[in-house]
């Protein structure tokens, strides 16, 4: 049975937390959040569907209709905006090289080997160590904070100085730091982890400026081992009608990095092991619109979807206003 968490606010702003299986969606009696429902399990010493037993199922609710309603939210948050981090890591899946090796080719006249095709094949050789061991570290980059984590329908807003806004569809993996420092895998979600993939094309060594950009969580938080094969489609809507769409692969069958090895890298370093900190890790993709040529513009919407998910991850592309910044001297 596949279990999914989602994040409800009603129209008087109360929130709540919503469990769905193949049998139905119902709220959760007791809590408000995903997050503190995962600290319950982690206090207990059980795991999130036992917690959710011991909390109890409300009022049946169809999900459909709320995420069409808007009053589903992304489905993990932090009060405190500052303790969400999100980070990532790319070249992790097969066949994501030659995307990022041409545009890195394009940029150099050299005709010998680029760092990332290096990098995707020393992944390939030692990304899936054997059990219990840590293997060859991946490509991993910082995104932002809370501040930057959309919601379901919401707009992916790029700076008034980007390049491009460009979808990756992907998925990420959700962490809760216990108050001992342990990582909890609370599950996994489908993303659209923004790029600038002009800025980054023309230089590799701007794809750190390149990701700090929103993301997007789909409403669904999948609970339990993660599926080693996922299918799913991603496409661009324009003016009502699809400008581009492709299939993506994801799930460890489709990687050269196992998720444990590429956790392993990530939570390493103790700064990431916080306790009380949510940690939205996105394990990369191997589709991009930008890839195939495509050129975004503002009112764009991205679409993603893919099973065992049942709700989509849509939202439409748009640009800030133009900001003046100046650094004062004291």
């Amino acid at each position: 049975m596949t279990l999914r968490l989602l994040q409800h606010r009603g129209d008087d702003g109360a929130r709540s937390v919503i469990v769905a299986d193949d049998a139905g969606a119902a709220f959760v009696a007791g809590v408000d959040s995903v997050r503190g429902l995962a600290a319950k399990a982690i206090a207990a010493g059980t795991d999130l569907s036992t917690a959710i037993d011991a909390c109890g199922r409300g009022a049946a609710v169809d999900i459909a209709a709320e995420l069409a309603a808007g009053r589903i939210l992304s489905p993990i948050d932090h009060d405190d905006a500052a303790h969400l981090v999100m980070t990532g890591t790319g070249l992790t899946h097969l066949g994501s090289a030659e995307g990022r090796d041409k545009m890195h080719r394009a940029a150099s006249e050299a005709a010998v080997q680029t760092d990332s095709m290096r990098m995707f094949l020393e992944g390939v050789e030692g990304g899936k160590p054997a059990e219990g061991q840590v293997g060859q570290q991946p490509e991993w980059f910082y995104k932002g904070d809370g501040t930057g984590l959309v919601g379901p329908g919401e707009p992916l807003t790029m700076p008034s100085f980007a390049n491009d806004g460009g979808e990756e569809p992907e998925l990420a993996g959700i962490y809760l730091i216990g108050e001992d420092g342990t990582p909890f895998r609370l599950g996994l979600c489908l993303a659209n982890e923004f790029s600038d993939h002009v800025t980054e094309r023309h230089n590799y060594l701007w794809l750190a400026h390149s990701k700090l950009r929103q993301a997007a969580l789909g409403p669904e938080l999948l609970v339990g081992p993660p599926p080693q094969h996922i299918e799913g489609s991603s496409r661009i809507v324009r003016d009502g009608a699809a400008l581009w769409e492709k299939p993506f692969l994801s799930g460890e069958a489709n990687m050269s990095h196992s998720l444990a090895n590429l956790e392993a890298h990530h939570f390493k370093y103790a700064l990431f092991r916080r306790p009380g900190d949510i940690h939205v890790h996105f394990f990369g993709t191997a589709t991009l619109s930008f890839a195939d040529g495509v050129t975004t513009q503002e009112g764009d919407v991205f679409e993603i979807e893919a099973a065992p998910f049942t709700l989509p991850l849509r939202n439409p592309l748009a640009r800030a206003a133009e900001q003046t910044v100046t650094v004062r001297t004291l």
